[in-house]
């Protein structure tokens, strides 16, 4: 299995040319370590201070693989930027793959005491990386399970074996024992030879059993190993990283810092463009008040233009006014003659008035004497 985070060999034992390295994902492939999927987002993980916020750990989308080691039959999610490793994650069947947003996804491994996160370009690349690590996380539990029936098989073996070996040793002495009563032989003997074959096949599967397991305990020494190789060779390398870590701590406080500086240049941008857009608006008012007032003006423009026109009427109209007014003048002169004559016509009136009636009450005097008259001639006739 290849172990990534460790220290490489010199380029020499590695058959490369001097100064040129290997990438990581070649050195899986070669020690029986193959990629089955591979795709590109950034990785974070999380603050191991807090717990809370997401730590950057590759400056841009890096290559991120699953390896299958076939070998142990295990899994890895693999991701290196230039020449350092920032996911190293085994796959176990207790892991899970959550979606947090629509292109951000994560997985917490307890090996590593840490999470990961992974920011993807698009979501229809989230669920595929997703739909690959359910496969996967599946795949891991159906090796464990054959891996725990395969060591429960071994024990039952071991268990058989251990109690078939006195059994023959016991046949062996029943064996020698009939060998020696071979004149008393009969149905007993028979079966008793029966018994002795069964037994001679069983150990003989108990040997062959022993050496497949002398062959795994080999094999798992061989493994240790180079574990143990690898872990003296991580153990050297730990200084390393602990110096690239403090390097990349400080680079990240710097960046922080200058991420808030940003942040306060947005801030002043975003009210500069408020300021803008208000000044905007504001302008936007002027010229439309501009364009009333400019409609205003043409109005007064052509009223201006009909001025002298109305000058010159309200002249004629101011001398018709003037002529009226004289007239009006004669027409009251005329109208107080008129009053003074009706007044005397009044006063004559009434002076008819009264002659008339001196007159009337004369004529009714004269009246009355003739109808006086008339009756006295009217009584001389009668009496004639």
């Amino acid at each position: 299995m290849c172990e990534v985070g460790t220290r490489p060999p010199p380029a020499a034992e590695r058959g490369e040319p001097p100064g040129g390295a290997a990438a990581p994902a070649e050195r899986c492939r070669d020690m029986g370590e193959q990629p089955i999927f591979t795709t590109r987002a950034h990785v974070f993980q999380i603050d191991p201070s807090t717990k809370k916020n997401w730590v950057p750990a590759s400056k841009q989308a890096v290559t991120v693989s699953y390896f299958y080691d076939s070998t142990r039959n295990s899994y890895r999610i693999i991701s290196v930027d230039g020449a350092k490793v920032i996911i190293n994650s085994t796959i176990t069947p207790n892991m899970t793959f959550t979606k947090t947003s629509q292109k951000f996804g994560q997985w917490a491994d307890s090996r590593a005491n840490t999470v990961f996160g992974l920011g993807f370009p698009s979501e229809q690349q989230l669920t595929k990386f997703a739909e690959k690590f359910q496969e996967v996380k599946e795949a891991a539990k159906l090796a464990r399970d054959r891996s725990q029936e395969k060591i429960e098989t071994s024990s039952n073996h071991s268990q058989e074996s251990g109690r078939e070996t006195p059994s023959s040793t016991r046949a062996s002495s029943v064996n020698g024992t009939d060998d020696e009563k071979a004149s008393h032989g009969g149905p007993a003997e028979t079966h008793l030879k029966s018994e002795n074959d069964k037994l001679k096949i069983a150990l003989a599967q108990s040997s062959s059993n022993v050496k497949k397991w002398e062959t795994e305990l080999q094999t798992l020494r061989e493994s240790n190993a180079r574990l143990t190789t690898a872990l003296q060779e991580s153990a050297a390398s730990i200084e390393h990283w602990k110096k690239q870590f403090s390097a990349c701590k400080e680079e990240n406080d710097q960046l922080r810092i200058k991420i808030e500086e940003l942040e306060e240049q947005c801030n002043e941008i975003n009210k500069e463009k408020e300021r803008n857009a208000q000044l905007s608006r504001r302008l936007q008012e002027l010229e439309t008040e501009l364009q009333d007032k400019e409609l205003e003006l043409e109005e007064l423009r052509k009223q201006g233009e009909i001025i002298p026109q109305l000058m010159s009427e309200c002249e004629s109209v101011s001398q018709q006014l003037q002529d009226a007014e004289n007239k009006n003048k004669d027409l009251e002169e005329k109208v107080r003659t008129l009053r003074t004559e009706v007044e005397e016509s009044k006063h004559r009136q009434t002076n008819l008035k009264t002659e008339l009636k001196n007159f009337l009450d004369v004529l009714d005097g004269k009246i009355d004497e003739l109808h006086d008259f008339r009756q006295g001639l009217s009584k001389l006739g009668v009496d004639n």
